[in-house]
């Protein structure tokens, strides 16, 4: 099996692994992986063709990016070149860790973004971002500050791309009047496939531009779920498994995810080797367009209009 080759996100943009490794539950909000753990899973990854790493500077109440900066610094730093490596910030989290933080809330100010920045860059033991993403959007946020704050971390080579996490379009809209933005990353799977009716997909296909996704196969309302809907979603998917080769069922959602015309690419979170390598059968994956909306039809629980 052939490992996973780069695709470019958008003609400004970077190029990244067709399919991206999320950090989320890596760390302290997981499984909570040693250094030598973490390390054994980077290895891993990039063996498979799986070169790009997503992070959230909140991500296990601010100690996920430092656990993988401590295992990048055991791998050694020719490693860092084989890698694309992406971070978010704005979320302000209430936690020890920060008692600054009074409550939960959102900071997109110029200081906080660059601070947050070089923070990261710290923790994870390296000398640039390949992209930095503002997690999420905030009612304050200003675009000429946000544009300043990104200017001075490119002039400084300390980022290289930039872009969003979680905005409507309306909102990617207005900052791309004053800041090259090169993706947005959302969510999307079939129990929440609201990226492709409110305008998400459509901006950015038009701009060819490609959205990151989180949570693609849809997590634990998907693997966990014990709703009419989710069942019958999973006998729908099951079925279609044994259709295609008896492959997972997270091989059939990915497959779904990816047979959108914008290129879509998936941030799996998973902390499993074995699901990792299987994600690669996804990508040569065709479904049937009777198929996909088959499990569109079993997620939203009507046919199409």
């Amino acid at each position: 099996m052939n490992a996973i080759d780069q695709v470019n996100l958008s003609s400004d943009g970077p190029n990244l692994s067709r399919i991206v490794a999320g950090t989320m539950t890596w760390g302290e909000w997981g499984i909570d992986y040693s250094a030598s753990e973490i390390a054994d899973m980077i290895g891993h990854c990039l063996d498979l063709g799986i070169t790009s790493f997503d992070h959230a500077d909140i991500y296990g109440h601010y100690s996920t990016e430092a656990s993988f900066g401590h295992a990048l610094n055991k791998l050694g730093t020719s490693v860092r070149a084989q890698m694309e490596l992406i971070t978010k910030c704005g979320i302000r989290l209430e936690t020890n860790r920060r008692p600054e933080n009074r409550l939960k809330s959102y900071d997109l100010s110029r200081d906080y973004i660059i601070a947050s920045a070089e923070q990261s860059l710290k923790n994870l033991q390296t000398d640039y971002l390949d992209l930095f993403l503002l997690h999420r959007p905030s009612p304050l946020m200003n675009p000429a500050e946000i544009a300043e704050a990104f200017t001075h971390l490119e002039q400084s080579g300390k980022v290289r791309s930039f872009g969003v996490s979680n905005f409507t379009p309306s909102q990617f809209g207005l900052l791309s009047q004053a800041v090259t933005l090169v993706t947005n990353q959302v969510e999307c799977h079939p129990l929440h496939p609201d990226c492709f009716y409110d305008g998400t997909f459509d901006q950015l296909l038009a701009a060819n531009i490609r959205p990151m996704v989180w949570s693609p196969l849809g997590g634990a309302k998907y693997f966990k779920g014990e709703s009419t809907t989710v069942l019958r979603l999973r006998d729908t998917v099951k079925t279609l498994a044994e259709k295609y080769g008896n492959v997972g069922e997270d091989v059939i959602l990915l497959a779904w995810l990816l047979k959108h015309p914008v290129g879509a690419i998936p941030v799996v979170g998973t902390t499993k080797k074995e699901r990792l390598t299987g994600t690669r059968l996804a990508l040569d994956l065709e479904l049937e367009t009777q198929d996909w909306f088959a499990i569109l039809e079993a997620a939203v629980g009507h046919e199409v209009a």
